[in-house]
């Protein structure tokens, strides 16, 4: 199949597995609080319902943000998938994410301002690992795109287990859960519940779930280049990681920033800069 279509295809279905996964994802910790929970495509529907509400323009430039974030977070799911350069992705992929920030900052809102600010700590303590990650997928293998990093030879697992395990601490930051979700929080014992988005309504509030939805596709995809021997093995992995993470968030309370930023520049640059430095040093 032409890479373009796997591409393609991201866009259109992305949104569905990240839907679902939130569907799940709250099913499961309503179960774990003692609760029924929402229907599965409960998700869907609050989507649908926001789009028809009336949406209360706090900045004229705030929604245009919006939509490129989202605009952003399918383009780096399809340029991965189609054998676009995979650090060149990690780029795209910081810049969706620095979009959110920039909509939620351009508010007047000392709130929504807070919420930005926490956001962009975020963005220092994680995006440095992708990147980082990406390269050593790319020392490992020898090649520089998705399709001929899931056709190489070589376990990126197997040999990169100390980028694995950074990945999990990573993953809870993007999946914004507890004890990281400093910027932006469903829990009502949190101190600022809505932070990022205290000041967003109607369509703007739709379009900051899609591109969560398209950035927990993302994730899946990365996890899979780890697990680049088998797609579904891949996926099996992200599915795994992603009960751990509903776990640890109904298990825990949220951290302060300073110890959410040195815990994870610690587990990127020990795990994920010292496996690279011990493949330099072995000569693979």
């Amino acid at each position: 199949m032409n890479p373009a279509v796997y591409g393609i295809l991201f866009v259109v279905f992305a949104p569905v597995f990240g839907g679902l996964l939130a569907g799940v994802d709250r099913r499961v910790s309503a179960r774990m609080q003692g609760r029924v929970g929402p229907p599965l495509l409960q998700p869907f529907y609050d989507v649908g319902k926001l789009f028809q509400k009336t949406t209360r323009q706090v900045n004229p430039i705030a929604e245009p943000l919006l939509l490129a974030h989202v605009g952003y977070m399918a383009a780096c799911g399809a340029l991965l998938l189609s054998g676009t350069d995979l650090i060149f992705t990690a780029f795209i992929f910081a810049l969706a994410a620095l979009l959110l920030v920039l909509a939620a900052g351009s508010a007047n809102s000392p709130f929504s301002f807070t919420g930005a600010e926490r956001e962009l700590v975020v963005l220092l303590a994680s995006e440095p690992f992708f990147i980082l990650m990406m390269a050593a997928v790319c020392k490992v293998t020898g090649v520089n795109s998705f399709g001929a990093v899931l056709a190489s030879s070589q376990l990126v697992a197997v040999q990169l287990p100390g980028v694995v395990l950074a990945f999990l601490l990573v993953a809870t930051i993007k999946l914004r859960k507890s004890p990281f979700d400093i910027s932006i929080s469903h829990h009502p014992h949190q101190e600022l519940v809505s932070g990022l988005t205290s000041d967003m309504s109607g369509r703007m509030l739709a379009y900051v779930e899609l591109g969560h939805w398209y950035e927990s596709a993302l994730l899946c995809a990365f996890m899979v280049l780890l697990f680049n021997w088998s797609v579904p093995l891949g996926i099996a992995a992200f599915l795994v990681a992603y009960a751990l993470e509903v776990l640890v968030d109904n298990a825990t309370s949220r951290i302060k920033w300073q110890l959410l930023l040195r815990s994870t520049w610690v587990a990127t640059f020990v795990l994920c800069g010292g496996n690279v430095l011990a493949l330099f040093l072995l000569g693979r």
